[in-house]
């Protein structure tokens, strides 16, 4: 294990340096941070560790904080910078490995303490070369880089490494048969802990008890959480972290969770499932679209297809099955590239996924999802956080919804938005419906797609049986 481990950590970053080379003439070094613990009230009482995915991909370090690392792409000469620990460390925190001994085994010789590492950044910046640094996202981070290259806070992103961005995202885009394996880990954790709460989710209990069963659940086999759950009986608030709301029937619970193994990959699945055990004549209507549109987007996965064109296909699914309740109206196509589906689905189709559950997403959309090419404004489309052409290596995530939010239809009635699409007399009865997603991740392959894990099938009959 520790020779495949050696062997797939220095490809890694050989890669890197080669695809920095052919991309930029000002070569420089290369600057990664690890994460530090974080506080949650005071100094000692603290969140729950996660090393940056980052440096996690290039140089694992999974339980290690307040790392840091640079790569010299000229000498090639690669440094870890850390701190071990002392005996008042070791009091509270055990023994652990010594960053030394796991710097060697994945091929770095060299590590020195963490204050060194001002030392390395201003003699390569009085040598005038440059410090290839990704966007950062920690609040420690941002101080450091302004100490380090004696900048202001608002050059920090102007400054940030685009040659950087571009070679880690076009490495980590392409998931390897041993990342895809460690992927259907966390995606099958993920579908026991959906199974877990749609068998035991019952009216009368509070949306934080069903809660309680999916963390558990992840705990229980060895995983953490790779997001904040959603756990609630509104489905229509997208994001909702409120768990104080009581199940009861006639209503559906819409569940968003997924695991995270100790290697960082993770699971992202979601599930909508009646709390009296039996959808209504109603939620049937909705979550057969849903499901028609779920299932439309994935048979049109394939490489080369861009998956803008798969989102617009389960847009236009959408469209036409409310159309036959008498919802909306006029041509699908027309509709939604106007933006008319968005009354009904907000947000993007999926995402691509991997040691971040939104794989990369600090690094931004616009080069993981989007390939460089700009981003609509568009109400809707705006928030589809992958759009470029499918390769084979992608994991993603597919997750189509309908969402009835009485505030946004209130404003577009008000506002005649659309009117040529959308029957608002007719919308109007569906305000306290609620909503439904349903989510499953998939890998591309060279001639199509194939789903991950052992998947929990979201035909209704089969939720519904899961719940008798």
């Amino acid at each position: 294990m520790e020779k495949l481990k050696f062997e797939r950590l220095t490809k890694r970053r050989k890669k890197l340096v080669e695809s920095l080379k052919e991309s930029t003439n000002d070569r420089g070094i290369v600057l990664l941070f690890g994460n530090s613990m974080s506080p949650m009230n005071y100094k000692d009482n603290e969140y729950r560790f996660r090393q940056d995915s980052t440096f996690m991909y290039f140089f694992d370090f999974y339980e290690h904080a307040d790392l840091a690392a640079t790569i010299d792409l000229d000498s090639g000469e690669e440094i870890i910078y850390g701190d071990e620990l002392t005996t008042d460390d070791i009091v509270w925190t055990g023994i652990l490995p010594t960053i030394k001994n796991e710097a060697e085994k994945i091929g770095i010789n060299k590590t020195l303490p963490r204050r060194n590492l001002e030392k390395t950044i201003k003699e390569a910046l009085k040598q005038g070369r440059k410090i290839h640094y990704l966007p950062p996202y920690r609040a420690e981070h941002k101080l450091e880089l302004i100490e380090l290259l004696n900048i202001k806070e608002s050059e920090i992103e102007a400054r940030k490494s685009l040659d950087l961005i571009k070679a880690v995202v076009n490495l980590r885009n392409y998931k390897s048969e041993w990342e895809v394996s460690e992927i259907e880990k966390a995606v099958n954790i993920s579908y026991q802990m959906h199974k877990n709460a749609i068998i035991h989710a019952q009216a009368g209990m509070k949306e934080y008890e069903v809660k309680a069963i999916i963390s558990k659940t992840a705990q229980e086999m060895g995983a953490e959480l790779s997001f904040p759950t959603i756990c609630t009986v509104h489905g229509e608030t997208l994001h909702n972290h409120h768990y104080h709301n009581t199940l009861e029937n006639g209503k559906m619970l819409l569940i968003d969770a997924g695991a995270e193994i100790s290697t960082g990959y993770a699971g992202d699945l979601s599930s909508t499932l009646p709390i009296s055990g039996k959808f209504t004549e109603r939620q049937k209507l909705i979550y057969d679209i849903v499901y028609k549109s779920h299932y439309a987007a994935v048979k049109a996965m394939k490489p080369g297809v861009p998956f803008k064109e798969c989102y617009y296909t389960s847009c236009r699914e959408i469209f036409n099955g409310l159309k036959e309740l008498g919802l909306t109206k006029g041509d699908a196509d027309e509709a939604v590239h106007a933006g008319a589906n968005a009354l009904f689905f907000q947000c993007g189709l999926g995402h691509m996924m991997g040691m971040d559950v939104h794989d990369m997403e600090n690094l931004g959309e616009v080069w993981v999802g989007y390939d460089g090419v700009e981003k609509s404004t568009q109400f809707g489309i705006k928030s589809l956080r992958l759009a470029r052409p499918l390769e084979a290596g992608f994991v993603l995530t597919i997750e189509p919804g309908i969402y009835f939010i009485p505030y946004l239809i209130d404003k577009w009635k008000a506002e005649n938005k659309f009117s040529q699409f959308i029957n608002y007399s007719e919308v109007e009865k569906w305000k306290d419906f609620g909503g439904i997603r349903n989510e499953e991740d998939y890998l591309i392959t060279p001639d199509g797609y194939r789903i991950l894990g052992n998947p929990i099938s979201k035909k209704l009959e089969d939720v519904e049986a899961l719940r008798s």
